[in-house]
């Protein structure tokens, strides 16, 4: 047995595969490093102080200096 990674580029190819999977010729199977992580931007909520649009910028130029 071989295992091959692919590429869906069109839903049509996937029901092709589907039929060969029916037809028990392949094995389909679910790639784990596909999984999307939802970010729960709840949990960052407070994480930043409010601060000024002055002070913000202020910090920005100090930091751009630091790298001159």
């Amino acid at each position: 047995m071989r295992s091959v990674t692919i590429d869906i580029i069109n839903e049509k190819a996937l029901i092709l595969l589907k039929d060969l999977e029916l037809l028990k010729l392949i094995r389909l199977r679910k790639d784990k490093t596909e999984k999307k992580s939802i970010t729960n931007w709840l949990n960052y909520k407070g994480a930043m102080s409010k601060q000024s649009l002055d002070k913000v910028d202020q910090q920005l130029n100090e930091l751009r200096d630091e790298w001159e």
